[in-house]
Protein backbone atom coordinates (compact mmCIF):
# COMPACT_ATOMS: atom_id res chain seq x y z
CA UNK A 1 0.00 0.00 0.00
CA UNK A 2 1.50 3.04 -1.44
CA UNK A 3 1.24 6.90 -0.60
CA UNK A 4 -0.96 7.27 -3.97
CA UNK A 5 -3.22 4.06 -3.22
CA UNK A 6 -3.62 5.40 0.29
CA UNK A 7 -4.60 8.79 -0.76
CA UNK A 8 -7.50 6.83 -3.15
CA UNK A 9 -8.47 4.94 0.04
CA UNK A 10 -9.32 7.84 2.24
CA UNK A 11 -11.62 8.99 0.14
CA UNK A 12 -13.40 5.69 0.58
CA UNK A 13 -12.86 5.84 3.98
CA UNK A 14 -14.73 9.58 4.19
CA UNK A 15 -17.92 8.33 2.23
CA UNK A 16 -19.71 7.65 5.86
CA UNK A 17 -17.94 10.69 7.18
CA UNK A 18 -19.62 13.18 4.38
CA UNK A 19 -22.74 11.08 4.35
CA UNK A 20 -23.44 11.66 8.07
CA UNK A 21 -22.74 15.74 7.79
CA UNK A 22 -25.07 15.79 5.14
CA UNK A 23 -27.70 14.25 7.26
CA UNK A 24 -26.94 15.44 10.58
CA UNK A 25 -27.99 19.13 11.56
CA UNK A 26 -25.61 21.74 13.02
CA UNK A 27 -24.78 25.06 12.69
CA UNK A 28 -22.34 24.80 9.19
CA UNK A 29 -23.04 21.23 8.89
CA UNK A 30 -22.92 21.81 5.15
CA UNK A 31 -20.31 23.74 4.79
CA UNK A 32 -17.93 21.29 6.65
CA UNK A 33 -19.28 18.61 4.42
CA UNK A 34 -17.93 21.01 1.11
CA UNK A 35 -15.25 21.48 2.40
CA UNK A 36 -14.10 17.98 3.45
CA UNK A 37 -16.04 16.78 -0.01
CA UNK A 38 -13.58 19.72 -1.78
CA UNK A 39 -10.41 18.50 0.30
CA UNK A 40 -10.72 14.75 -0.07
CA UNK A 41 -11.46 15.56 -4.02
CA UNK A 42 -8.00 16.93 -4.47
CA UNK A 43 -6.56 13.98 -3.65
CA UNK A 44 -7.90 12.18 -6.67
CA UNK A 45 -5.15 14.43 -8.40
CA UNK A 46 -2.74 14.28 -6.15
CA UNK A 47 -2.50 10.34 -6.23
CA UNK A 48 -2.28 10.60 -9.74
CA UNK A 49 0.35 13.25 -9.80
CA UNK A 50 2.43 10.94 -6.84
CA UNK A 51 2.08 7.98 -8.70
CA UNK A 52 4.03 9.15 -11.76
CA UNK A 53 6.53 11.47 -10.75
CA UNK A 54 7.51 8.78 -8.20
CA UNK A 55 6.68 5.57 -10.90
CA UNK A 56 4.78 3.79 -8.36
CA UNK A 57 1.92 3.31 -10.89
CA UNK A 58 0.22 0.11 -10.41
CA UNK A 59 -2.70 -2.09 -11.85
CA UNK A 60 -4.17 -1.88 -8.50
CA UNK A 61 -3.86 2.04 -8.42
CA UNK A 62 -5.34 1.87 -12.13
CA UNK A 63 -8.07 -0.14 -10.58
CA UNK A 64 -8.63 1.49 -7.28
CA UNK A 65 -8.67 4.95 -8.27
CA UNK A 66 -11.58 5.26 -11.14
CA UNK A 67 -13.74 2.56 -8.78
CA UNK A 68 -13.25 5.38 -5.28
CA UNK A 69 -14.40 8.18 -7.44
CA UNK A 70 -17.53 6.62 -8.39
CA UNK A 71 -18.54 5.78 -4.89
CA UNK A 72 -17.24 9.13 -3.48
CA UNK A 73 -19.69 11.23 -5.79
CA UNK A 74 -22.13 8.43 -6.43
CA UNK A 75 -22.98 8.09 -2.63
CA UNK A 76 -22.80 12.06 -1.68
CA UNK A 77 -25.42 12.75 -4.45
CA UNK A 78 -27.57 9.76 -3.58
CA UNK A 79 -27.31 11.56 -0.23
CA UNK A 80 -28.20 15.03 -1.85
CA UNK A 81 -31.24 13.48 -3.36
CA UNK A 82 -32.77 12.15 -0.34
CA UNK A 83 -32.48 15.89 0.89
CA UNK A 84 -34.03 17.21 -2.44
CA UNK A 85 -31.14 19.35 -3.32
CA UNK A 86 -30.97 17.41 -6.71
CA UNK A 87 -33.20 15.23 -9.49
CA UNK A 88 -32.96 12.28 -9.03
CA UNK A 89 -32.22 10.82 -13.04
CA UNK A 90 -28.95 13.25 -12.51
CA UNK A 91 -27.62 10.22 -10.22
CA UNK A 92 -29.41 7.31 -12.63
CA UNK A 93 -27.59 8.89 -15.85
CA UNK A 94 -24.40 9.12 -13.56
CA UNK A 95 -24.53 5.68 -12.12
CA UNK A 96 -25.87 4.33 -16.02
CA UNK A 97 -22.63 5.87 -16.91
CA UNK A 98 -20.39 4.15 -14.50
CA UNK A 99 -21.98 1.23 -14.33
CA UNK A 100 -21.52 0.41 -18.09
CA UNK A 101 -17.90 1.60 -17.90
CA UNK A 102 -17.38 -0.91 -15.03
CA UNK A 103 -18.41 -3.74 -16.93
CA UNK A 104 -16.13 -2.58 -19.74
CA UNK A 105 -13.09 -2.62 -17.01
CA UNK A 106 -14.21 -6.49 -16.25
CA UNK A 107 -14.14 -7.46 -19.30
CA UNK A 108 -10.78 -6.00 -19.81
CA UNK A 109 -9.85 -7.33 -17.23
CA UNK A 110 -10.94 -11.20 -18.41
CA UNK A 111 -8.62 -10.62 -21.44
CA UNK A 112 -5.51 -9.34 -19.25
CA UNK A 113 -5.81 -5.29 -19.80
CA UNK A 114 -6.41 -2.45 -16.97
CA UNK A 115 -8.43 0.16 -18.58
CA UNK A 116 -6.52 3.68 -16.61
CA UNK A 117 -8.76 6.85 -16.45
CA UNK A 118 -8.57 8.56 -19.48
CA UNK A 119 -8.19 12.27 -19.70
CA UNK A 120 -11.83 12.83 -21.05
CA UNK A 121 -12.56 10.67 -17.29
CA UNK A 122 -10.54 12.90 -15.17
CA UNK A 123 -12.22 15.77 -16.52
CA UNK A 124 -15.35 14.25 -15.91
CA UNK A 125 -14.80 13.60 -13.11
CA UNK A 126 -13.91 17.04 -12.19
CA UNK A 127 -17.29 18.33 -13.58
CA UNK A 128 -19.06 16.17 -10.99
CA UNK A 129 -17.00 16.76 -7.72
CA UNK A 130 -17.39 20.49 -8.93
CA UNK A 131 -21.41 20.16 -9.35
CA UNK A 132 -21.35 18.04 -6.03
CA UNK A 133 -20.08 20.88 -3.74
CA UNK A 134 -21.87 23.52 -5.16
CA UNK A 135 -25.33 21.24 -4.63
CA UNK A 136 -24.09 21.23 -1.13
CA UNK A 137 -23.26 24.72 -0.51
CA UNK A 138 -27.00 25.88 -2.32
CA UNK A 139 -28.73 25.18 0.73
CA UNK A 140 -26.91 27.33 3.31
CA UNK A 141 -26.00 30.13 0.41
CA UNK A 142 -29.65 30.30 -1.88
CA UNK A 143 -27.89 32.35 -4.31
CA UNK A 144 -25.81 29.41 -5.56
CA UNK A 145 -28.85 27.42 -6.58
CA UNK A 146 -29.09 28.83 -10.73
CA UNK A 147 -24.76 28.33 -10.50
CA UNK A 148 -25.25 24.64 -9.41
CA UNK A 149 -28.35 23.83 -11.97
CA UNK A 150 -25.50 25.11 -14.54
CA UNK A 151 -22.74 23.03 -13.10
CA UNK A 152 -24.97 19.90 -13.38
CA UNK A 153 -25.99 20.61 -16.77
CA UNK A 154 -22.48 20.60 -17.49
CA UNK A 155 -21.17 17.64 -15.22
CA UNK A 156 -24.33 15.28 -16.94
CA UNK A 157 -23.13 16.05 -20.48
CA UNK A 158 -19.09 15.28 -19.87
CA UNK A 159 -20.27 12.25 -17.91
CA UNK A 160 -22.14 11.08 -21.46
CA UNK A 161 -19.34 12.52 -23.60
CA UNK A 162 -16.96 10.56 -21.32
CA UNK A 163 -18.75 7.10 -21.33
CA UNK A 164 -18.94 7.08 -24.96
CA UNK A 165 -15.56 8.13 -25.54
CA UNK A 166 -14.46 5.10 -23.39
CA UNK A 167 -16.77 2.37 -25.28
CA UNK A 168 -15.52 4.12 -28.67
CA UNK A 169 -11.14 3.82 -27.49
CA UNK A 170 -12.25 -0.07 -26.29
CA UNK A 171 -14.55 -0.97 -29.07
CA UNK A 172 -12.57 -4.21 -29.47
CA UNK A 173 -13.16 -5.44 -26.11
CA UNK A 174 -16.77 -5.89 -26.51
CA UNK A 175 -17.01 -6.94 -29.76
CA UNK A 176 -17.79 -10.49 -30.85
CA UNK A 177 -13.89 -10.86 -30.13
CA UNK A 178 -11.10 -9.53 -30.36
CA UNK A 179 -9.30 -9.25 -34.07
CA UNK A 180 -6.10 -8.21 -33.12
CA UNK A 181 -5.85 -11.82 -31.14
CA UNK A 182 -7.61 -13.80 -34.03
CA UNK A 183 -7.91 -13.27 -37.85
CA UNK A 184 -11.52 -14.56 -38.53
CA UNK A 185 -12.28 -16.44 -41.69
CA UNK A 186 -15.22 -15.61 -43.49
CA UNK A 187 -18.52 -16.22 -42.30
CA UNK A 188 -19.09 -20.13 -41.89
CA UNK A 189 -15.53 -21.02 -41.96
CA UNK A 190 -12.75 -22.07 -39.91
CA UNK A 191 -10.62 -19.09 -38.31
CA UNK A 192 -7.65 -18.21 -40.69
CA UNK A 193 -4.07 -19.74 -39.17
CA UNK A 194 -1.99 -17.10 -37.01
CA UNK A 195 0.11 -15.03 -38.53
CA UNK A 196 2.95 -16.93 -37.15
CA UNK A 197 2.42 -19.50 -38.46
CA UNK A 198 1.23 -18.53 -41.84
CA UNK A 199 4.68 -16.71 -42.56
CA UNK A 200 5.78 -19.90 -41.67
CA UNK A 201 3.76 -21.48 -44.27
CA UNK A 202 5.32 -19.03 -46.74
CA UNK A 203 8.78 -18.78 -45.76
CA UNK A 204 9.74 -22.94 -45.38
CA UNK A 205 11.62 -23.51 -48.54
CA UNK A 206 11.62 -20.36 -50.22
CA UNK A 207 15.18 -19.88 -48.77
CA UNK A 208 13.78 -16.06 -47.79
CA UNK A 209 15.25 -14.71 -44.40
CA UNK A 210 13.93 -12.23 -42.23
CA UNK A 211 14.74 -9.72 -39.05
CA UNK A 212 12.88 -7.61 -37.25
CA UNK A 213 13.57 -4.43 -35.62
CA UNK A 214 11.30 -3.28 -32.85
CA UNK A 215 10.34 -0.23 -30.75
CA UNK A 216 6.81 0.07 -28.90
CA UNK A 217 6.25 -3.49 -29.69
CA UNK A 218 9.35 -4.66 -27.10
CA UNK A 219 10.02 -8.40 -28.84
CA UNK A 220 6.50 -9.21 -29.47
CA UNK A 221 6.84 -9.48 -33.59
CA UNK A 222 9.97 -11.54 -33.14
CA UNK A 223 7.93 -14.06 -30.05
CA UNK A 224 4.93 -14.58 -32.76
CA UNK A 225 7.43 -15.81 -35.24
CA UNK A 226 9.32 -18.00 -32.98
CA UNK A 227 6.68 -19.27 -31.50
CA UNK A 228 6.77 -21.62 -34.35
CA UNK A 229 8.89 -24.58 -34.79
CA UNK A 230 11.53 -24.69 -36.76
CA UNK A 231 11.65 -20.86 -37.13
CA UNK A 232 15.08 -20.66 -36.99
CA UNK A 233 14.97 -21.72 -40.67
CA UNK A 234 13.87 -18.15 -41.86
CA UNK A 235 14.27 -16.30 -38.89
CA UNK A 236 17.90 -14.72 -38.38
CA UNK A 237 17.52 -11.86 -35.07
CA UNK A 238 16.11 -8.84 -34.23
CA UNK A 239 17.06 -5.55 -32.28
CA UNK A 240 14.76 -4.20 -29.92
CA UNK A 241 15.35 -0.44 -30.46
CA UNK A 242 13.31 1.23 -27.62
CA UNK A 243 15.69 4.26 -27.45
CA UNK A 244 17.04 6.89 -30.03
CA UNK A 245 20.29 5.99 -29.10
CA UNK A 246 19.43 2.41 -29.82
CA UNK A 247 18.14 3.33 -32.87
CA UNK A 248 21.17 4.99 -34.15
CA UNK A 249 23.68 2.55 -32.92
CA UNK A 250 22.22 -0.92 -33.59
CA UNK A 251 20.57 0.31 -36.74
CA UNK A 252 21.92 2.87 -38.30
CA UNK A 253 19.25 5.62 -37.80
CA UNK A 254 20.65 9.34 -39.08
CA UNK A 255 20.18 11.47 -35.85
CA UNK A 256 18.58 14.01 -38.42
CA UNK A 257 15.88 11.76 -38.74
CA UNK A 258 15.23 11.30 -35.65
CA UNK A 259 15.45 15.00 -34.63
CA UNK A 260 13.39 16.33 -37.69
CA UNK A 261 10.88 13.60 -37.73
CA UNK A 262 11.02 11.89 -34.42
CA UNK A 263 11.63 8.61 -33.47
CA UNK A 264 7.74 7.44 -34.21
CA UNK A 265 7.04 8.28 -38.16
CA UNK A 266 7.14 7.16 -41.37
CA UNK A 267 11.14 8.13 -41.90
CA UNK A 268 12.23 6.52 -38.81
CA UNK A 269 10.11 2.89 -39.15
CA UNK A 270 11.22 3.06 -42.86
CA UNK A 271 15.22 3.50 -41.93
CA UNK A 272 14.60 0.96 -38.72
CA UNK A 273 13.79 -1.86 -41.30
CA UNK A 274 16.01 -1.26 -43.80
CA UNK A 275 18.75 -0.93 -40.89
CA UNK A 276 17.65 -4.29 -39.68
CA UNK A 277 17.60 -5.68 -43.10
CA UNK A 278 21.56 -4.34 -43.26
CA UNK A 279 22.63 -5.87 -39.72
CA UNK A 280 21.40 -9.19 -40.17
CA UNK A 281 21.56 -9.78 -43.93
CA UNK A 282 18.23 -11.13 -44.65
CA UNK A 283 15.94 -10.52 -47.32
CA UNK A 284 13.25 -9.28 -45.79
CA UNK A 285 13.07 -6.81 -42.53
CA UNK A 286 10.02 -5.51 -40.59
CA UNK A 287 10.18 -2.56 -38.25
CA UNK A 288 7.83 -1.12 -35.56
CA UNK A 289 7.95 2.37 -33.99
CA UNK A 290 4.48 3.91 -32.40
CA UNK A 291 3.01 5.26 -28.93
CA UNK A 292 1.45 2.37 -26.88
CA UNK A 293 0.12 4.57 -24.39
CA UNK A 294 -1.40 5.46 -21.94
CA UNK A 295 0.49 8.60 -21.93
CA UNK A 296 1.89 9.83 -25.06
CA UNK A 297 5.25 10.51 -23.01
CA UNK A 298 6.02 14.15 -23.83
CA UNK A 299 5.08 13.92 -27.44
CA UNK A 300 2.50 15.83 -29.23
CA UNK A 301 1.75 12.87 -31.52
CA UNK A 302 -1.30 10.80 -30.11
CA UNK A 303 -1.18 7.50 -28.16
CA UNK A 304 -1.73 4.49 -30.40
CA UNK A 305 -0.12 6.44 -33.69
CA UNK A 306 2.13 3.46 -35.14
CA UNK A 307 4.27 3.19 -38.43
CA UNK A 308 5.62 -0.28 -39.81
CA UNK A 309 7.74 -0.44 -42.19
CA UNK A 310 9.38 -3.69 -44.51
CA UNK A 311 12.24 -3.68 -46.35
CA UNK A 312 12.83 -6.55 -49.13
CA UNK A 313 15.26 -6.29 -52.23
CA UNK A 314 11.81 -5.33 -53.78
CA UNK A 315 11.42 -1.94 -52.15
CA UNK A 316 10.64 -0.49 -48.59
CA UNK A 317 6.73 0.52 -47.62
CA UNK A 318 5.49 2.15 -45.04
CA UNK A 319 2.10 2.50 -43.05
CA UNK A 320 0.48 4.30 -40.51
CA UNK A 321 -1.86 3.19 -37.90
CA UNK A 322 -3.38 4.63 -35.73
CA UNK A 323 -4.61 2.18 -32.76
CA UNK A 324 -7.45 3.13 -30.37
CA UNK A 325 -7.40 0.54 -27.24
CA UNK A 326 -4.97 0.35 -24.06
CA UNK A 327 -1.02 -0.14 -23.93
CA UNK A 328 -1.31 -3.95 -24.07
CA UNK A 329 -4.01 -3.96 -26.77
CA UNK A 330 -1.95 -1.01 -28.85
CA UNK A 331 1.43 -3.33 -28.69
CA UNK A 332 -0.35 -6.65 -29.84
CA UNK A 333 -2.32 -5.20 -32.29
CA UNK A 334 0.57 -3.34 -34.09
CA UNK A 335 2.69 -6.40 -33.79
CA UNK A 336 -0.22 -8.73 -35.59
CA UNK A 337 -0.29 -5.54 -38.52
CA UNK A 338 3.49 -6.15 -38.59
CA UNK A 339 3.57 -9.82 -39.19
CA UNK A 340 0.26 -9.20 -41.80
CA UNK A 341 2.72 -6.56 -43.80
CA UNK A 342 5.64 -9.22 -43.64
CA UNK A 343 3.49 -12.20 -45.15
CA UNK A 344 2.30 -9.78 -47.92
CA UNK A 345 5.40 -8.79 -49.05
CA UNK A 346 6.90 -11.94 -48.68
CA UNK A 347 4.32 -13.48 -50.83
CA UNK A 348 5.39 -11.11 -53.28
CA UNK A 349 9.14 -11.26 -53.80
CA UNK A 350 8.47 -15.30 -53.50
CA UNK A 351 6.19 -14.99 -56.44
CA UNK A 352 9.25 -12.41 -58.29
CA UNK A 353 11.67 -14.89 -57.27
CA UNK A 354 9.70 -17.55 -59.39
CA UNK A 355 8.83 -15.46 -62.45
CA UNK A 356 12.84 -14.69 -62.53
CA UNK A 357 13.88 -18.74 -62.32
Amino acid sequence: MNIPNSLTVSRLLAIPVLMALLLVRFPGHDQVAAVLFVLFSLTDTLDGELARRRGIVSDFGKFLDPLADKLFVLSVLIVLVQEGLVAAWVVVVIFSRELIITILRSVAATQGHVIAAAPLGKTKTITQMSAVALLILQRPYPVLVPIADVAVGIAVVFTLWSGLDYLWRFRHLIAPFDNSRLRSAPSGGAPEMAPGAELAAVLRGSGLTVAVAESSTGGMVGAMITDQAGSSEYFVGGVIAYSNEAKREQLDVAQGLLDTAGAVSREVASAMAEGARARFGTRLAVAVTGIAGPQADGSSKPVGLTFIAVASERETSVREFRFAGDRASNRRQAATEALGMLIAEARRVARMRMKSA
